[in-house]
């Protein structure tokens, strides 16, 4: 039944090879066993079949018996059969509507990323391998069909393709420990470049999050709103797990399927799991889902385009408003949030704060007092005496204009990181939540 759904979209899609490939892998001439079929689902969990997986270049570990990342009960030192310390693997997608990327009815790809099983990541692991010819890479190995479906699906929304898939390489491509060069026989070199844009394309081709939205009425729209239970409820249905969902500025634009790994990236099984921590951005009611090319705002909120009003629509507080948190995002993804003294924490609680209308913005203040801009730095405190008056650009916490705040560094473990407003070597936007 999988391969017949697969079969039928064959003849007009414009990635027929690719799919052809599929098949040729996953439907031999002779009947498959249940291993070589793509996707099961067992006991309402989903999981994809290291077996239907194509690597190419020369072979990865073989792995006996292998675990399942971040269930294990003892230290398994084999790290080419088991994903550690990032053991929680995350299929990222975008919804970008201005400016649009991909199809207008396709989530596109964001990444595959290696988190620690406490929800905590390494980034940037092996600078000997920041590749910066991916598209070379993958035409060296014959990866024509790969190239072209990334072409389409995972895509840049400042236009720069190439620049995007090197960045997730290194940043985190380098960190999944069963793709060390150590982890392959004969290695040929970037071979295992090719295998993690396969095996983040197989993923995503498996989580089809626009249609599933659909299927439970949830599409885009100028005017509707929806509830974040009913969004996760659409994407639990199908999986059996909860995702991570984000918004920016109250409109939705990512979702993160997560997966424990039994054996290697290469050749394992990806057993659905749910999100390693609670990183969800959108708000409970009020989160908008726009028409790609639609800009980032709707028209009326809550009412149909007959005029009707929506029963599953709900209204929502403009961002910077009553009270909320204070998200941090770093290169598009949620990196912990503001705490009361202002600064950044990544692993512990966030400060409540409070937004109040003030001349053409807002000013803040947490429990620590006003906030304001103070030598450079983001300051809340009692010796405050005059806040900041801030500004909300696109969805995002800005000064003079300007959303890109800055830190010396992403803060580790219990430590904070003092966010600054001139350049520093950490780059950091600031979104609101509202609670």
């Amino acid at each position: 039944m999988v391969w017949a759904t697969v079969q039928r979209a064959v003849s007009s899609d414009p990635f027929a090879d690719f799919w052809t490939d599929v098949r040729d892998t996953v439907m031999p001439s002779t009947t498959p066993s249940l291993r070589s079929v793509a996707k099961v689902a067992l006991g309402g969990a989903q999981v994809l079949l290291g077996s239907a997986a194509r690597v190419r270049g020369g072979a990865p570990a073989t792995c006996e018996n292998p675990q399942l990342s971040c269930h294990n009960s003892s230290v398994v030192t084999d790290s080419c059969c088991f994903n550690a310390p990032g053991g929680q693997l995350l299929q990222t997608q975008f919804w970008d509507t201005h400016p649009a990327t991909g199809p207008v009815d396709a989530w596109t790809i964001h990444g595959l990323w290696p988190d620690h099983c406490d929800g905590t990541y390494d980034a940037n692991c092996d600078s000997s391998r920041a590749y910066k010819n991916i598209t070379d890479i993958l035409q060296s190995y014959g990866a024509d069909s790969l190239l072209s479906y990334m072409q389409t699906y995972w895509k840049d929304y400042q236009g720069n393709d190439e620049v995007f898939w090197e960045h997730e390489w290194s940043k985190h491509g380098t960190c999944i420990s069963t793709l060390s060069p150590d982890c392959y026989t004969a290695y040929t070199p970037q071979e295992e470049v090719i295998d993690f844009f396969q095996r983040t394309v197989d993923l995503y081709a498996s989580l089809p999050s626009y249609q599933w939205l659909a299927d439970a009425g949830i599409v885009p729209s100028h005017t509707e709103t929806y509830t974040s239970a009913a969004i996760q409820a659409a994407l639990i249905a199908p999986r059996g797990h909860r995702v991570t969902i984000g918004c920016k500025g109250g409109a939705l634009n990512e979702i993160w399927y997560h997966y424990d790994v039994r054996g290697s990236v290469q050749t394992g099984d990806f057993v659905a799991s749910d999100p390693d921590g609670m990183k969800s951005t959108c708000p409970s009611r009020g989160v908008r889902y726009l028409p790609k090319g639609s800009g980032a705002s709707p028209t009326v909120p809550g009412i149909t385009p007959t005029g009707t009003a929506a029963p599953t629509a709900t209204t929502t507080a403009a961002p910077f408003t009553g009270k909320g948190f204070l998200n941090v995002r770093t290169a598009g993804a949620q990196n912990g949030c503001l705490i009361s003294p202002g600064t950044w924490y990544v692993s512990g609680t966030c400060a409540t704060f409070t937004a109040g209308a003030a001349g053409d913005g807002f000013t803040l203040s947490s429990h620590k007092g006003s906030c304001a801009i103070v030598d450079g730095a983001l300051t809340c405190a009692a010796t405050v005496a005059s806040g900041t008056v801030f500004e909300n650009l696109d969805g995002e916490l800005a000064v003079a204009g300007n959303s890109t705040f800055f830190a010396d560094a992403v803060p580790k473990g219990s430590g904070q990181g003092t966010v600054y407003t001139e350049e520093r070597a950490t780059r950091l936007s600031v979104v609101w939540q509202g609670v």
